[in-house]
């Protein structure tokens, strides 16, 4: 599983979600109704933030 912000916004993106807007360190992608917000950049997040991530985009 992947942990840095830069490779998940990526597989985000593979996946359909499209970057809605970036404030300060956090960026939100929307794909229907599904919002997933990553803090960026951020070279290692911790793994549970990382999987509930994936959770919260429906990949896991």
């Amino acid at each position: 599983m992947e942990t840095d912000s830069r490779k998940i916004i990526r597989i985000l993106k593979a996946e359909g979600f499209e970057e809605v807007s970036k404030r300060g360190s956090h960026l939100k992608l929307r794909k229907g109704d599904r919002t997933v917000i990553v803090p960026h950049p951020k070279k290692d997040l911790p793994t549970g933030t990382a999987i509930s991530i994936y959770r919260q985009a429906g990949l896991i």
